[in-house]
């Protein structure tokens, strides 16, 4: 399901909270890897492929990152998708790092982020677009450098 850009605003100032950086207080430990096993799953389903996937990621607001490979795709570069730890939120962005560059959100094929919000709704979680994540984050208590949206969800901490 994609929602409008004012939904997903929403969204993400209600989720966050300035003392929480990593983590919402109320984070379920437990299920988080269990979400993005299934994540894992349901894009291998959806790409008909086999993904590689970053289960180990330390000091950081987002789960872990799955990687679609490029010949499984409509944008033709590899697509890279986060789960975050905060609200399920989910974004994706085609060609390099995500956060890298906007290319990565314009690269992204429409057909492809629509597989993404898919398997996003079917976990009862949310796809945000890059586009959102990339407007200025004027909420808590982050570093300098620490601008965007995406840092406040799905970067390093």
């Amino acid at each position: 399901m994609i929602y409008d850009d004012d939904h997903l605003r929403g969204v993400l100032r209600e989720l966050d909270d300035p003392e929480s950086i990593a983590f919402p207080r109320d984070h379920a430990r437990s299920t988080a890897p269990c979400r993005f096993e299934q994540l894992i799953r349901l894009l291998e389903e959806r790409f008909r492929c086999v993904c590689e996937a970053d289960r180990v990621v330390q000091d950081a607001s987002f789960r872990g990152e799955i990687v679609v490979p490029s010949m499984a795709t409509k944008s033709r570069e590899r697509v890279i998708v986060r789960l975050s730890n905060f609200g399920s939120l989910i974004t994706a962005g085609a060609g390099g790092q995500v956060r890298d560059s906007a290319l990565a959100v314009e690269r992204l094929h429409e057909e492809d982020r629509d597989r993404i919000a898919a398997a996003s709704a079917d976990l009862g979680c949310m796809y945000v677009p890059g586009h959102l994540l990339r407007e200025r984050y004027d909420g808590g208590s982050l570093e300098d450098w620490q601008t965007m949206w995406w840092h406040r969800y799905f970067d390093y901490t």
